[in-house]
This record gives structure tokens, C-alpha cells and sequence, in this order.
């Protein structure tokens, strides 16, 4: 904790247990760290999880994979445009219905994310530089756990389908 941060309760409120005030200094220091590592990729970190979801190929269409991601439909068409641009994903015809499109990663899609989980992974550690190797994976596993707690509740959001504690 920086030394400007107070440790202890002041006029009996207790800031180094605020869930909410911690939750956001890393999720901005996150942001930060992640968009530095998927730069490249077309939308930055949008692209990244539109890519991961991709290559999962767990989604039929372009409609059910920007309510998976909460992506504005009109925002994942454009997305997918910049995707397709990039070779890293293509719209292929639905053979159940030929007026929908299924997204597929291409060859070059999956190695480029190979790739980005790497630089994503080695973002986080130092993010986390200040846990020890057994202490990152205990967070990652109760963070998914969290994550997968809340998909059961609210069946609109499915992290547990995006990654399996201790990936």
C-alpha cells in the first residue's frame, strides 16, 4: 500500500477493506497493463475477448456472440469488420440458415492468439508482481470462482465458459 493511502480507520472508516476502491485501482491498473499487450490487435482489448470467444466457437451467429461479449450489435459489426481486415477471423455462411453468418477464426487467428494470451498472461504477473507465483494462481482461481458464482445468477454474463479457474 502507498504510504498515502491511510491503513488504518479514520473518524471510524476503514479504507483498507473497501472491496469497491481496491476492485477499481485494479481494474484500471488492468486496463492499462492488458491494452499495452493487445495493442495490436484491431479494438485492443474488445478484439482480444471478441477473439478468445472466437476461437472458442461456442456462439452461432454475430447477434449471439455480441450479446455474449454485452457489445452493442452495430459496435460487433464493425468489430468483426476490423477482424476480418486483420485475417484473424471470417464470416462464413450458417448451413442451418444462409441469411446468418458464423464468425470462425482463421489460422492466422488462432496462432495471433496464442500469442496475445502470452503477452496477456505476462501483463498480469506484473500487475501481480506483488503475490508470489502460488499466491496468483489462488487469486485467479477465487476470481473465477467470484466470476462463476455470478454467471450462475445472472445467466446474461458467463465467464466460466470464457476461462476455467487456473487457466
Amino acid at each position: 500500500m502507498s504510504a498515502g493511502t491511510p491503513t488504518m480507520p479514520v473518524d471510524g472508516v476503514d479504507f483498507a477493506g473497501d472491496f469497491g476502491l481496491s476492485l477499481l485501482v485494479v481494474m484500471r491498473a488492468y486496463r492499462t497493463v492488458v491494452a499495452s499487450a493487445v495493442a495490436d490487435v484491431p479494438q485492443g482489448a474488445r478484439g482480444y475477448q471478441t477473439l478468445a470467444v472466437v476461437v472458442r466457437g461456442d456462439q452461432q451467429n454475430q447477434l449471439a456472440l455480441a450479446t455474449y461479449l454485452g457489445i452493442d450489435r452495430t459496435v460487433m459489426t464493425y468489430l468483426i469488420d476490423d477482424l476480418v481486415t486483420a485475417g484473424l477471423v471470417e464470416r462464413r455462411l450458417t448451413p442451418a440458415d444462409r441469411r446468418q453468418r458464423k464468425i470462425v477464426a482463421t489460422a492466422r487467428g488462432f496462432s495471433t492468439l496464442q500469442d496475445l494470451q502470452r503477452l496477456v498472461r505476462e501483463a498480469e504477473d506484473r500487475l501481480l508482481e506483488a503475490l508470489d507465483e502460488s499466491e496468483r494462481q489462488a487469486f485467479r482461481t477465487l476470481l473465477s470462482g467470484i466470476a462463476c458464482d455470478i454467471r450462475d445468477r445472472d445467466l446474461a454474463t458467463a465467464p466460466c465458459d470464457i476461462a476455467e479457474p487456473g487457466s
